[in-house]
């Protein structure tokens, strides 16, 4: 596939950014940002050409999500998550495929895969869910969700279910990341959930799938695990640009104007490097993974899901460089680094965000042991 043209362009960029005050305020996202994407192409990014998708190689769909980062991180944040499902969706039955997408490619879905709080049970044609799913980022704008379970003997589930049957519950009161309208999922009586519309855990990491294009050859999870940290990207670009400007020139009351100073130059210096490092690392990776027909070996499946777990903390890292320096102002409240900052740690509290458990796996797997992630 020849490259694309950019899908988030410059002026796409100014409307997300007028809003994202909106956002924090409205705690969701705008229609108007919504429609705008839905218009720029960006949640038919991964979708399969039949239903009207552009069928982009994950190294051009997370490039435009850094670029919507950049504006604002909860619409990159929502609007990414949103978008990956289609790459999942093509991994089910065509049966499935046909409902979600065949008369709207831009229908937007929403997740919530933690299955704590489901209560899932077998019946002939398929199963009976009912629970309550924190975390659903986007999910007032979707018709549908992707709804995580743990089925007795059969392992976990992902189950897709329509928009009438579930409830949304307004419970996302955050300090940062607070525009990505992250709410409750909830259905109180059980639904019923056909086979054909759930997603074994096994088969997403095996590759299994209904394409034609090797692209789909490639684990589900090695998209989701990258949509959830890549936005920091972003968000960290505006904030190294955002303190420069912030610390000289007519920005500073400080005479000494820190564009001189040593260690304000290190540390800009040093951010600059974590953003290329955090940058390469994940084109480089979804390049090695292109090469062998979307096809990766374990042992790079476990690698790669550890880099990408260690995003947020070499994000929060960088930020704080900043931060730390920022000066006097940037302890009152609007100042334009404190949501930037809030947003980056707040990105911190998703599971996939944490590499404790995915150092252990990578450890365990480099001296022999059998892998123990099954979502990679």
């Amino acid at each position: 596939m020849s490259k694309q043209e950019i899908i988030i362009t410059p002026e796409l960029q100014k409307l997300i950014a007028s809003h994202a005050d909106q956002h924090r305020q409205q705690r969701k996202l705008s229609v108007e940002v919504i429609d705008a994407l839905k218009e720029s192409g960006f949640f038919k990014m991964m979708l399969p050409r039949e239903y009207g998708g552009l069928e982009s190689r994950p190294q051009e769909f997370f490039a435009e999500q850094i670029r919507i980062a950049e504006a604002d991180m909860s619409t990159a944040w929502a609007g990414g998550i949103i978008a990956v499902h289609a790459f999942q969706i093509a991994m089910m039955s065509k049966q499935t495929q046909d409902e979600v997408y065949a008369e709207e490619p831009n229908t937007l879905v929403s997740s919530s895969y933690n299955p704590v709080g489901a209560k899932v049970e077998a019946c002939e044609g398929g199963f009976m869910l009912s629970g309550r799913w924190g975390w659903s980022s986007g999910s007032d704008h979707c018709s549908w969700a992707l709804l995580g379970g743990v089925i007795p003997g059969d392992g976990y589930r992902t189950l897709l279910v329509p928009r009438h049957d579930y409830q949304i519950e307004d419970t996302w009161d955050v300090m940062g990341l607070q525009g990505t309208g992250s709410n409750d999922i909830v259905i109180d009586a059980p639904v019923f959930v056909p086979m054909h519309r759930t997603h074994h855990q096994i088969d997403g990491f095996n590759g299994v799938h209904f394409q034609e294009r090797p692209i789909y050859n490639l684990p589900w999870a090695q998209t989701f695990i990258r949509v959830v940290n890549t936005p920091a990207i972003g968000a960290l670009k505006t904030a190294l640009k955002t303190f420069i400007k912030t610390r000289t020139g007519d920005q500073t009351t400080d005479i000494t104007k820190l564009a001189g100073d040593v260690e304000t130059q290190e540390r800009i210096a040093k951010v600059r490097y974590t953003i290329a490092e955090l940058e390469d690392i994940m084109m480089g990776n979804f390049d090695k993974m292109e090469a062998m027909d979307w096809q990766p070996t374990i042992e790079q499946r476990v690698l790669y899901r550890y880099q990408a777990g260690k995003v947020i903390e070499k994000a929060i890292e960088a930020i704080d460089t900043l931060f730390d320096v920022a000066g006097g102002r940037s302890v009152f409240k609007g100042h334009p680094l404190q949501q930037l900052w809030n947003d980056i740690h707040i990105a911190r509290c998703h599971v996939a965000n944490n590499p404790t458990s995915f150092a252990r796996n990578l450890g365990l797997v480099s001296m022999g042991a059998d892998n123990a992630d099954y979502f990679l």
